[in-house]
C-alpha cells in the first residue's frame, strides 16, 4: 500500500507527465521482452506443443499484452511456474506479470507485494474419482488418496468441503498434470481435487479416460486472473483494461478477421473508441492509441480465445458457462470504454 501512496505523491509534487509509462513498462521496453509467468503444463491455459510452441488462454493474454507494450506479440518469454512458487517469483521480480490460472482471493491480494487484477476466466473446484465410486458422490472419496497441488486454493477447498462432511482422506502432493496423471495410473492416488477445467484436461491425458468421472457440482468460486506486484498502478490499469477490451470486442462483434475493416469503416462510436479512432484512451493508459486493435489483431476477442483453447475448436469442447458474455447469461462484462 505504501508504494501506491508514494507513487501518487511523486506524481503530485514532481509533475510526471501523463504520457510517461510506468516503471514496469519501461523495464520491459528496455529489456525488449515481456516475462510472463504461466502454468506448468496446464492444457487449455498454458502448454507446449510438439514443436515447442506455447498455446493456451493465459498464453494468448500474455501475447496480447506484448503486442501493446512492444508492438510484437512474439516478444514474450514464458516462465512456467508451479503453484507453490508462482507468487514468490512475482514478488521477487522474476516475472513482470503472473497470468497463470490463479484464483483471485482476499488473502493473496492483501499479501505484501501482490495485487490481484481482474478475472479472465471463471472456474470452480471439482473432484475427479474412479467411475465405480462416482455414483456415491462425495462419499466416494471416503478414505481415498487424493492428489492435490500444494499452495493452491484447491488444497484449502478440499479440506473445507470434505472436512465439514466428515470425509477422511489422505493428501498426496503433486505439482503438475503429468505427475498427477502418473500418480493416478500407478495408484499412488485414487482421486484428484482441482479446478474443473484442470480436471477436464487431466482426464483427457489418462490412458482410460472413461474409467474416471468428474463430479458435476462446482464446490467453490474460482475466479482466475492475472496478478502483478503492487508497486505500479499504471501497469495494473493496463493489464486490467487489456482483459476488458477483449471482452468488449466480443460484445461489439469485433474479431481478429474484421478488426482492420471495422477500424477503417465503422461509424459506431463504441467501435471507434475501442479501436483507437476516437478519443485519447491509449494516452490515458500511456500506450499506443491503437492498443486494443493491436491485441485484437493478435489473438482475437475473448470468445475467440475461449473457443480456441477450451471451446468448440479445442480438444475439450467445454461449454462456456459462466464465461459467456453478460448478455448471454454469463459473467463476462467490460466496463464502458468512454
Amino acid at each position: 500500500m505504501w508504494q501506491r501512496i508514494l507513487a501518487a505523491l511523486i506524481l503530485c509534487f514532481f509533475g510526471v507527465g501523463a504520457s510517461e509509462a510506468g516503471p514496469t513498462v519501461e523495464r520491459i521496453k528496455s529489456r525488449g521482452v515481456l516475462v510472463c509467468g504461466v502454468g506448468l503444463m496446464r492444457p487449455g491455459f498454458a502448454d507446449l506443443d510438439a514443436r515447442g510452441v506455447w498455446h493456451g488462454l493465459d498464453v494468448d493474454f500474455c501475447r496480447a499484452v506484448a503486442a501493446v507494450v512492444l508492438n510484437d506479440p512474439s516478444r514474450v518469454r514464458f516462465a512456467p511456474l508451479p503453484a507453490a512458487r508462482r507468487f514468490t517469483a512475482l514478488q521477487n521480480g522474476e516475472v513482470d506479470v503472473l497470468i497463470r490460472n490463479s484464483t483471485l482471493t482476499l488473502g493473496r491480494d492483501s499479501q505484501d507485494g501482490l495485487r490481484a487484477v481482474i478475472p479472465n476466466f471463471y472456474d470452480g473446484h471439482g473432484f475427479l474419482l474412479r467411475a465405480d465410486r462416482a455414483e456415491q458422490g462425495l462419499a466416494g472419496l471416503v478414505d481415498q488418496r487424493l492428489c492435490l497441488a500444494p499452495g493452491s486454493t484447491n488444497e484449502g477447498v478440499a479440506q473445507d468441503v470434505l472436512g465439514v462432511r466428515g470425509i477422511p482422506f489422505t493428501q498426496v502432493p503433486t505439482t503438475d498434470p503429468a505427475t498427477t496423471a502418473d500418480a493416478l495410473v500407478q495408484g499412488r492416488c485414487q482421486a484428484v481435487a482441482a479446478d474443473i477445467t484442470a480436471l477436464v484436461g487431466l482426464r483427457a491425458m489418462l490412458p482410460r479416460p472413461d474409467a474416471y468421472v468428474i463430479l458435476p457440482q462446482a464446490f467453490s468460486k474460482e475466479p482466475l486472473g492475472p496478478y502483478i506486484r503492487d508497486d505500479d498502478n499504471d501497469w495494473f490499469e493496463l493489464i486490467r483494461w487489456a482483459v476488458m477490451a477483449l471482452i468488449e470486442a466480443e460484445e461489439l462483434g469485433l474479431t481478429q478477421e474484421n478488426a482492420e475493416r471495422q477500424r477503417r469503416n465503422s461509424s459506431l462510436p463504441q467501435v471507434r473508441r475501442l479501436l483507437g479512432e476516437e478519443g485519447e484512451y491509449g494516452k490515458a493508459l500511456r500506450v499506443d492509441p491503437r492498443w486494443a486493435y493491436l491485441m485484437l489483431r493478435t489473438v482475437g476477442n475473448y470468445g475467440e480465445i475461449f473457443d480456441r483453447n477450451f471451446g468448440a475448436k479445442s480438444p475439450f469442447k467445454l461449454d462456456r458457462g459462466l464465461n459467456r458474455l453478460w448478455t448471454q447469461g454469463g459473467l463476462m462484462y467490460s466496463w464502458p470504454i468512454r
